[in-house]
């Protein structure tokens, strides 16, 4: 279900997902916070995959030395189950998009979509810290 009120992008989430086996997407904050969701997940279940995406792009942006020497930007990281995939994917600052799929999808399209998605949404996607926070002005 797409709360209309509080999922103000879940529309452009819903868009970029018209791939064949594409099932659910969503937007969230680096701590794990949702900011939308695509249609067909609903809010509870979409909050709950949410936090747990925080969790991943957590261990994979530190583990991002295991590529070399040199400081790497984590940019995606893509999971494979039996019955599918789960990409997610930087951004903006501090925000990230989660998509899952079937097993029968075109990951190269998926990956494709989802960087289209992130150009196209481009500032509305950036979580940029909050002011004020702590009772600074």
């Amino acid at each position: 279900m797409n709360d209309s009120g509080n999922n103000n992008l879940g529309w452009m989430l819903d868009d970029a997902m018209r791939l064949p086996g594409t099932l659910h997407a969503v937007l969230l904050s680096a701590d794990g916070l949702l900011t939308a969701h695509s249609q067909g997940i609903s809010r509870d279940d979409a909050e709950r995959h949410a936090a747990g995406m925080s969790g991943l792009q957590s261990l994979a942006r530190n583990t991002a030395a295991f590529c070399g020497d040199a400081p790497s930007s984590w940019r995606q990281t893509v999971s494979e189950f039996d019955g599918g995939y789960i990409f997610l994917a930087a951004a903006g600052d501090g925000a990230y998009v989660a998509v899952s799929t079937t097993e029968q999808v075109d990951v190269e399209a998926v990956s494709f979509r989802i960087q289209e998605l992130v150009q196209r949404l481009g500032t509305y996607l950036a979580s940029p810290a909050r002011k004020g926070a702590g009772g600074q002005p």
